[in-house]
């Protein structure tokens, strides 16, 4: 049978404000939950991960205690294999940007953990995707690198972070070998990860008066995002990342994937997110939090590219379309209904749906369930679902693992 939850809505100092939260909007299902208008509401989780457990409705049993008492409901092979469930499900709703950060693979994981488990607190990797529910910026690994070198000709205040030999053989390398771009995009990106503060505080003070003055000659979705960024942080060298890492800017429904050591940073919007079962995060700018400037320059890959490799394209079967990233632990469906139309999911696998729009039914091993915005079921692998949208649309995120 299908599994109710209650899952847990965090306040992080990046997230959205009151009912203009998604993730507080979908959290407010909760009957005991009231949603402060002046407090943010950054992620709501969804799975087994401890730092923030969903919950059985109706009871205080862990839903992670139900897998342990019951590991059958992830199916054959999958408690063996990953040794519980294998994704972590959220929503994310961000009013201010998100650190510079990457995720390790397995191997750095399990360094980090074993040398520094107080702040990596686990020992896997963390593969994400994102798919927009509404608007959504975000930076997303290194751009082309004639862009890079474009914009160390066009900002004058970006090139001054650099020394002239490592401009000169990053501006080289562009014509060589993919392991030489790689090596000089790295210097780069490291000199500017590691520049004097007052260097970089500097630069900026000085571009934003630029920008202030000659706006309308640069352009303008760089400068917006500079602007952005530097009144979220002033003053910090992240800012600058503008300059080196594509920008996506998503529609509802469009997503992509960021797999181990790749950079990036959530700007603004709202989207879900679906992830292998981790939350070690690696930091190297626009936070408050640590910074971990030597682990993150040198774990990245150093891939480079135009936005469009960043994008995950999904594949359509009736009123679902599948998001399917080349990793094991998980995939997501998003079924979107129109009035009274059914739809049947079939996939085996342990899975966890929430509802973002409307009302409608969930039916399960026979039983049926009266679903609206903000509900949240575990349904156990053997066991497909019926979805049906009451008299106006419903639009459902199914996250779940096939392998």
């Amino acid at each position: 049978m299908a599994v109710r939850l209650t899952c847990n809505v965090n306040n992080y100092h990046w997230g959205k404000h009151g009912l203009n939260s998604k993730a507080a909007q979908f959290a407010s299902i909760d009957p005991e939950l009231t949603i402060d208008p002046k407090q943010t509401y950054s992620e709501l989780w969804m799975g087994t991960h401890p730092s923030g457990p969903s919950i059985i409705y109706g009871t205080e049993k862990e839903l992670s205690k139900l897998i342990e008492e019951e590991p059958k409901v992830l199916g054959d092979g999958i408690n063996e294999k990953y040794g519980g469930l294998p994704f972590l499900f959220k929503v994310l709703s961000i009013e201010k940007a998100l650190s510079i950060q990457a995720h390790p693979d397995k191997i750095l994981a399990k360094k980090l953990h074993n040398e520094r488990p107080q702040i990596y607190k686990d020992d896997n990797h963390k593969p994400e995707m994102s798919i927009a529910l509404t608007e959504f910026i975000a930076m997303s690994g290194f751009r082309p690198l004639e862009e890079i070198s474009t914009f160390i000709d066009e900002y004058p205040e970006f090139k001054a972070l650099f020394s002239n030999d490592t401009i000169v053989m990053f501006k080289n390398s562009i014509k060589e070998e993919d392991a030489v771009k790689r090596k000089a995009l790295k210097q780069l990106f490291s000199e500017l990860m590691n520049a004097a503060k007052e260097n970089v505080q500097n630069q900026l003070i000085k571009l934003l008066d630029r920008i202030k003055q000659k706006g309308d000659q640069l352009d303008s979705t760089e400068t917006e995002l500079i602007k952005m960024l530097s009144e979220e942080y002033a003053g910090d060298v992240g800012v600058f990342c503008v300059l080196m890492l594509n920008i996506l800017k998503l529609k509802p429904g469009e997503a992509f994937f960021m797999g181990p050591n790749d950079p990036h940073a959530y700007i603004f919007g709202d989207c879900v997110e679906c992830m292998a079962t981790s939350d070690n995060v690696v930091r190297a700018g626009l936070t408050p939090k640590l910074r971990d400037v030597p682990v993150l320059v040198d774990m990245l890959t150093y891939d480079y590219g135009t936005p469009d490799a960043k994008i995950l394209r999904p594949i359509k079967s009736n009123a679902s379309l599948l998001y399917d990233p080349p990793i094991e632990e998980f995939s997501v469906l998003q079924t979107d209904l129109v009035a009274k139309q059914t739809e049947n999911i079939t996939t085996i696998g342990p899975k966890i749906l929430i509802v973002t729009e409307g009302f409608g039914e969930l039916v399960v091993d026979g039983v049926l369930h009266k679903i609206q915005a903000g509900s949240v079921y575990f349904v156990p692998a053997e066991l497909s679902i019926t979805l049906t949208a009451a008299e106006h649309p419903m639009v459902v995120y199914t996250a779940l693992c096939m392998a």
